[in-house]
This record gives C-alpha cells, sequence and structure tokens, in this order.
C-alpha cells in the first residue's frame, strides 16, 4: 500500500510499501503482454492491477510534438488493461500513462516494449517481418555438447571498433560485426576475423538493451557499460545506425548471424536485478512498488548498489524475466545468458529459467556472479549466490577465489597474486584447476574466499582472471609489479593464460587480455571515454607473442577433451595434484585418458616464482615436450629421458605421454 502526504494542495507519493500487500495482486499468464502487430489492426494489453484509467498517446515522431490521438484501454482479466486500435500504425510511436485513483503517473512506452525511439522514451509500432535479415530462417545456434566445451570472450559493442586502429567501418556499431578483411596498421586482422583467428566459441556481449545515459542521437559525447537498464526487451539504440526506427533490431540480428556464421556463439549480458531510475522507472510508473524489494520500513532496498533491486520472486516480476529471456532467446538467436549480479535472484526463478531455455535449445549457456552488491531483506538462503551453485540447475556462477589467487585482490592495485609471484596461493589455484569441486588434496582452510567446494560439476564454474570490472590484467600486474620488466608482465598474462584455459569449467576470458589490453590503469571505467576502453588493435604487433600463445592455448583445450571434463567424479578420478610442494607452484597429472583423451598422461607445471626451479619426474614415463617457456606445440617430437627438468620462472611446462 502506498503512504502519502498533502504538500501545497497536492498529493505527494511516500513510495513506501508493505510487500505483504503485493500477494493480493492477480496474476495474468498470458503471452500477449504489449505490442501485437498486424497491418489490419494492433492490439496492446499491460498488466497494471492498480490503475483504474488507462490512457494511450499516439504520436508521429520519438521526440516532441503532440499526441495525435488519444485513446483509452479497456479493463481487462487479471489485471490486464487492453485496446484495439484498426488500421496500419507501423512506424507510428506510442506512449502509455496510467492513473491509480491517486493521480497520473508518467508517460512510458510500458515495460513490455520491444522497440523505442530516439533515447527509449517512446514505443514504436513496427512490423517484425522486416527486421529479419537475409537468411535469417537459416541462422543456426552453436551447438556446445557440453558447458565445458565453450571458450567465453567477454566484449563491449563499441570497445571492439571504435579505435581509429581497428581497420572497421562501423565503428561502434553492431554492423562492426559484419565486416570482414579488417586489418589493424600493421595488416594484422582485426574484429570478427581476429575472433575466429583466435579460436573462441563464444563471444558475451556486454548489455544491448536499451540503456539510459548514452544519448542516442550524440553517442560519442558520452560512454557507457550499459549496467543501466531502461527498457529490457528493446536493442540499443546507440550501437544502430538508425536509433529512431526498428533498425536496431535488424543490426543486432545482423550481428548475431554473422558471428554465428563464423561459427562463434552469442551471449547477451542482461541486467534484470535493477533499472537505472527507481521511482521514475518504467515498472514504478505502471505498478507503483510491486516489482522492487523493499526493507521494513518500506521503502526500496538496494542490493545491487544501484538504488534498487528487483523483487524477482514476486509472480509478475518472475513472469517478466522469463519472458523477456524467452524472446531474447528466440527472436535473436541467442546462445546463452550472463547474469549481472545473479545473487540477487532468487534460486526457483533461476530454475525456471534453465527450464525454459531448455525449451528452446539445452545448448544455451546460463551463468552468472554468485553475489549481491549489498544486502537484500530476502534471506540468502533462497537467492543465487555462490554458496548455493549446487541447488542450480545447469547454472554456473564465476570463480573469484581462482580470479583473486591468481592476480590479487581486485580492489586493491598494490596485491599480489599467483603469477605475480605471491606464495601461499597455491591452494586458490587448486581449487580453480578442479573447477571450484570437491577434490581430496585440496587444503580448503587455505583457499582465501570459500572454505570448501561450492560446485558439485565443473560446468557450475566459470574461471577467469579478469573481466570488464576492475583493473584490466595488464594493468593490474604493472601496478601490483611496478619493479617487473615489460617482459616479465608478459609472461604473468601467459601464465594466468595458461592457468584458465587448461583448468576443469569454463574458461572465460576479457576482450584483449590476448593482447595486453590496457585501460591505462583506470579501474572502473564504465563511463570513461573511448581513448581509455577502446581495444587499440596495434598492441596486437607489440604483443603478437601473447597472442599467438593464447591462441596455442585455445586451440590446445578443444584439441584434448581432458582439460573440459564433464563431471566432478571424473575430475577426482583422472586429477592427481603433486605432493611433492613447492613455494609458488603448482602441479599436477591428468591420468588414463583422461575424458577420453588420446594422451595417456598430461604433466603440467605452472611456476609462479621469478626464480628457475627443478621438478622430479615421475619414472619409467617417455615424456614429450609440448610446452616450454612461451612455446606451445602439439606436434612436438622433442623427449626427454632425464629423472628431472627444469622450470623457468613465471611459466607453464606441459610434458604428455602418448
Amino acid at each position: 500500500m502506498t503512504l502519502y502526504k498533502k504538500h501545497k494542495k497536492t498529493l505527494m507519493r511516500e513510495w513506501k510499501f508493505n510487500g505483504d500487500d503485493f500477494l493480493s495482486y492477480p496474476y495474468y499468464g498470458g503471452n500477449d503482454l504489449g505490442v501485437t502487430y498486424s497491418k489490419t489492426h494492433t492490439t496492446i494489453r499491460i498488466w497494471a492491477p492498480t490503475a483504474n484509467i488507462v490512457e494511450l498517446r499516439i504520436y508521429k515522431q520519438s521526440q516532441g510534438g503532440s499526441a495525435i490521438r488519444i485513446d483509452q484501454f479497456e479493463q481487462g482479466e487479471n489485471g490486464t488493461w487492453i485496446i484495439n486500435l484498426h488500421g496500419d500504425l507501423n512506424g507510428y510511436f506510442y506512449t502509455i500513462r496510467v492513473n491509480d485513483n491517486i493521480g497520473w503517473l508518467n508517460e512510458t512506452p510500458g515495460i513490455d516494449a520491444k522497440a523505442v525511439g530516439i533515447n527509449g522514451h517512446r514505443g514504436l509500432i513496427f512490423d517484425p517481418e522486416p527486421t529479419n535479415p537475409e537468411g535469417w530462417d537459416d541462422d543456426k545456434r552453436v551447438h556446445c555438447d557440453h558447458a565445458t566445451d565453450a571458450i567465453i570472450y567477454e566484449l563491449h559493442v563499441r570497445d571492439f571498433s571504435i579505435s581509429p586502429s581497428s581497420g572497421i567501418t562501423n565503428k561502434g556499431k553492431y554492423l562492426a560485426f559484419t565486416e570482414s578483411g579488417t586489418l589493424s596498421p600493421d595488416g594484422l586482422k582485426t574484429g570478427v576475423d581476429h575472433l575466429k583467428e583466435l579460436g573462441i566459441t563464444h563471444v558475451h556481449l556486454l548489455p544491448v538493451y536499451d540503456f539510459f545515459t548514452v544519448d542516442e542521437q550524440a553517442p560519442h559525447e558520452t560512454y557507457n557499460w550499459g549496467y543501466d537498464p531502461q527498457n529490457f526487451n528493446a536493442p540499443e539504440g546507440s550501437y544502430s545506425t538508425n536509433p529512431n526506427t526498428a533498425t536496431r533490431i535488424l543490426e543486432l540480428k545482423m550481428l548475431v548471424q554473422a558471428l554465428h556464421k563464423a561459427g562463434i556463439g552469442v551471449i547477451f549480458d542482461v541486467v534484470y536485478n535493477h533499472t537505472y531510475h527507481t521511482r521514475r522507472s518504467y515498472f514504478n510508473q505502471t505498478v507503483p512498488g510491486y516489482y522492487y524489494r523493499q526493507k521494513s520500513n518500506g521503502t526500496f532496498s538496494n542490493a545491487s548498489g544501484c538504488g534498487n533491486e528487483m523483487a524477482t520472486e514476486r509472480g509478475m516480476v518472475h513472469k517478466f524475466i522469463l519472458d523477456s529471456l524467452y524472446y531474447w532467446a528466440t527472436e535473436f538467436h541467442a546462445d546463452g545468458f550472463r547474469f549481472d549480479l545473479m545473487g540477487i535472484y532468487d534460486l526457483e526463478t533461476m530454475n525456471q529459467i534453465r527450464a525454459r531455455m531448455d525449451s528452446i535449445s539445452p545448448s544455451i549457456l546460463l551463468y552468472g556472479e554468485g553475489w549481491t552488491a549489498d544486502k537484500s531483506p530476502l534471506a540468502e538462503t533462497w537467492r543465487a549466490v555462490k554458496t548455493n551453485v549446487s541447488r542450480l540447475y545447469r547454472v554456473a556462477v564465476f570463480n573469484d577465489d581462482f580470479r583473486d589467487g591468481l592476480k590479487g585482490n581486485g580492489f586493491d592495485p598494490k596485491s599480489k597474486g599467483f603469477v605475480s609471484g605471491k606464495t601461499i596461493q597455491e591452494e586458490n589455484i587448486k581449487f580453480g584447476i578442479a573447477g571450484a569441486c570437491f577434490h581430496p588434496q585440496i587444503v580448503y582452510g587455505y583457499v582465501e574466499h570459500s572454505k570448501s567446494p561450492w560446485a558439485t560439476e565443473p560446468w557450475q564454474c566459470v574461471n577467469y582472471a579478469s573481466c570488464h570490472d576492475n583493473y584490466t590484467l595488464y594493468d593490474k600486474l604493472v601496478l601490483s609489479s611496478p619493479e617487473a620488466s615489460e617482459e616479465e608482465i608478459s609472461r604473468m598474462i601467459l601464465l594466468a593464460g595458461a592457468l584458465v584455459l587448461t583448468s576443469q569449467g569454463i574458461p572465460f576470458l576479457h576482450a584483449g587480455t590476448e593482447m595486453a589490453y590496457s585501460k591505462q590503469g583506470d579501474h572502473n571505467s564504465y563511463k570513461s571515454a573511448d581513448e581509455i576502453n577502446q581495444i587499440d588493435w596495434k598492441r596486437k604487433k607489440t604483443y603478437n607473442q601473447i597472442f599467438q600463445y593464447y591462441q596455442a592455448l585455445i586451440n590446445l583445450r578443444k584439441t584434448h577433451p581432458a582439460f573440459r571434463m564433464i563431471s566432478a567424479d571424473q575430475i577426482r578420478k583422472h586429477l592427481i595434484f603433486s605432493s611433492d610442494y613447492q613455494p609458488g607452484v603448482a602441479s599436477y597429472m591428468l591420468v588414463n585418458h583422461a575424458n577420453e583423451d588420446k594422451w595417456r598422461t598430461i604433466l603440467l607445471v605452472f611456476n609462479g616464482t621469478r626464480q628457475p626451479i627443478t621438478f622430479k619426474l615421475p619414472d619409467r614415463i617417455a615424456w614429450r615436450v609440448v610446452a616450454r617457456d612461451t612455446t606451445i606445440n602439439l606436434e612436438s617430437t622433442k623427449y626427454i629421458s632425464e629423472t628431472e627438468i627444469e622450470v623457468s620462472g613465471i611459466s607453464m611446462l606441459m610434458l604428455v605421454e602418448d
């Protein structure tokens, strides 16, 4: 129930609510919310159970001007309101305004809008057929037999192409992904050709739904990652060549189609945990209070750290999220979804998302951040936090234990990790190597964040060294190791990549890491300039050794199933950690054709110290050297017969028994 006070003879909303009142709101289970278009008529249905009048306004343009037509909705079943309009309204804009007995709320496109005009303030009525590119019916998702087969590459649409060094024409746009043959000033591949050359299986796109803080009329004047949601079902217009029309839908589909033709899946980053505005959000301007959790005093709770959090456990919030994901998965042929601050979501919603996606394709990947940014009034036992991952069905979470063990705490620029020479990180590293699953040889008391395994199977664990948040891997290593030479920093990046890409679980790479991506030390670049965030393609030549090493690691992982086992039982059966402890060193063997690998035995030694070490080898095995120092060669013919071997500082050694 909303409380109000009088202020200068006008009723002002206190925006305080009793959450128990929402239990009496009716549930609508239909699949026709939003705009349904045909050339002869258009139907719009919204859910607004507290309304007593709902008004529709039609406009010729997306901004300014007066409505050319004003109509009222009729009350429908289960809290819905519906209106039928005759004639072809393709290309017209609309807003919806709700009166809830207290007064008129703001005009909005409605929460279900699938197309909007400039800056998302008015909805667009559109014919969906022309938004399909040629050949769209034949577009196919990238199929993964197992989630652990995926190699994910996190990327911001604008960062990918905006640099003058990208050689791409449609800089900062969806269409940049449709260009081929693009080259850096040094003649090296850029764009999608670079992604194919690198070998990753999936691109994870930072948010591409309509977000608030970039002016779509002048997109180069501001920048944002996109974690400021406005219209969840409409593509962002600043990445389109014509944001005032349904072209933004067509061009995003062209991006997906181009990546699919390159054999690369597309994962959408989704942010159903909060909205940019709270009181002025389109949710609160439709059904005040319902879509958000409240504190005991009736004010909005804030587990997102952004001013609010969505009440995913409430029936129509739950339905909105499932319907939205179904739309993105079917209309845009999504290959997966990454959930921002997934620890805000309730477990039942996440598991029903998995079931809904399975009805489309079981290969759709689902993963997210298993934490929140602040406290939530919903008890942790019911939320999709990292410690509850065993209660999630085929949904993975990020392994921050491994991340911080590799490079140090992301919020402290001076802290070091395993690859930068800090010892007593070995159990953190073993934790990641085993995909956060239980392994009897891990001493969990020495794992920094988690004192017990939280994954029951490796496909519940996403291993990574860096992502869009905090410092890039290169910047973090430079800041934490100011005494290190550029060569040593490069070797640290190689070692971090080696650990991520040979460990069990799902590997995740931050775009540009393979060429020492730098944001000039900016640790929170969510609204920084392009000069900070852009991928500088000239670095591909400068750090080509890193690129080639990551390329070889990806090929190794794709070629050898031992590095992507599909169960924790397999890991415990085939992965044996070395009992010969050396500070700053992690080593293990994969034995007996792990996961039906053609190699019988694989020995890996990771030396995080700057000094060479001597490693004793098991007897009676003819070892072939596959990786040593900065080189990986799967076809190597070099064998060693010694009983011990020197492992260089900051490097991975890999020996195999064929």
